[in-house]
């Protein structure tokens, strides 16, 4: 049911975008291309590098890194609401990294965890497409051309797509709750870590670029927030030790935490 859970979080991503969302892309494409640079760059080296650092036993390591190989996360968008940022710049930007998952996602996975244990590059790419990008295009579909359901089904979407991550992340930690415990401090230090490294890292990214404050918060939400769920369903479908989507399902809480956080902090104009 968990591949079903994550395409259902999807469908309700796909609902929420319309053609114009990407062609959006065109009135800020520097932002755009900053925060893709910044989530395919900033959070695979801080996945590789902390897994290294705190010597993860292997499929912990290699669960964090698959995470950090992920899109930005779907809840991005609301915590960027929340914090005063770039409402729309976030949707495009989430919306190009959730659809060039299904290249760099792979790839950066083989390439970083490939020491670890094989990686199946070909398969995580059908993987991500089928549960990512077949829903969002159907959801975009549904949008354009039926929008009195659609309209229908946004007030329930939200509340249905955090029932599913809450069960999907539950399960996982339920199953393997044993190893979690054994683990506990270091592997949550590790995922806080993860992060932590891409707001912060995001934040001062963008700024370096000579952004303005509302960019320079949305880049570090995206970068700071990953797909976690993606995460969790291609560490199940295509590693063997089930321990190896642990640390992405300990990741949506993480950053959902962090994420919260710091939205509060700069609603109150705190920089």
């Amino acid at each position: 049911m968990i591949v079903w859970g994550l395409a259902v979080i999807m469908l309700g991503m796909g609902i929420t975008l319309k053609v114009d969302d990407f062609k959006n892309i065109l009135h800020m494409p520097k932002a755009v291309a900053a925060g893709f640079i910044g989530q395919y760059s900033i959070m695979p080296a801080a996945g590789w590098s902390i897994a290294h650092l705190l010597n993860l036993d292997s499929p912990f390591a290699v669960g964090l890194i698959l995470v950090s190989c992920c899109p930005g996360g779907t809840a991005s968008n609301v915590v960027t609401y929340l914090a005063r940022g770039n409402v729309a710049l976030s949707v495009v930007m989430t919306t190009c990294s959730t659809c060039a998952a299904v290249l760099m996602t792979p790839l950066l996975t083989k390439f970083l965890a490939g020491t670890y244990v094989p990686v199946d590059a070909f398969g995580l790419f059908w993987s991500t497409f089928k549960v990512v990008i077949i829903p969002i295009v159907i959801g975009v579909g549904l949008n354009s051309y039926s929008p009195k359901i659609v309209n229908s089904i946004l007030p329930i979407a939200p509340p249905i797509a955090v029932a599913a991550i809450v069960m999907i992340c539950a399960s996982i930690i339920g199953q393997n709750a044993a190893a979690v415990k054994h683990s506990a401090l270091r592997l949550l230090f590790a995922v806080f870590l993860l992060h932590a490294s891409g707001f912060w890292l995001g934040y001062y990214f963008s700024k370096l670029l000579g952004f303005d404050t509302k960019v320079n918060r949305t880049i570090s939400i995206e970068v700071g927030m990953q797909n976690s769920g993606l995460g969790v369903v291609l560490a199940q479908s295509h590693f063997a030790n089930p321990l190896t989507a642990v640390p992405c399902a300990i990741s949506a809480t993480m950053h959902s935490i962090i994420g919260s956080i710091l939205a509060g902090i700069w609603r109150l104009g705190i920089k």
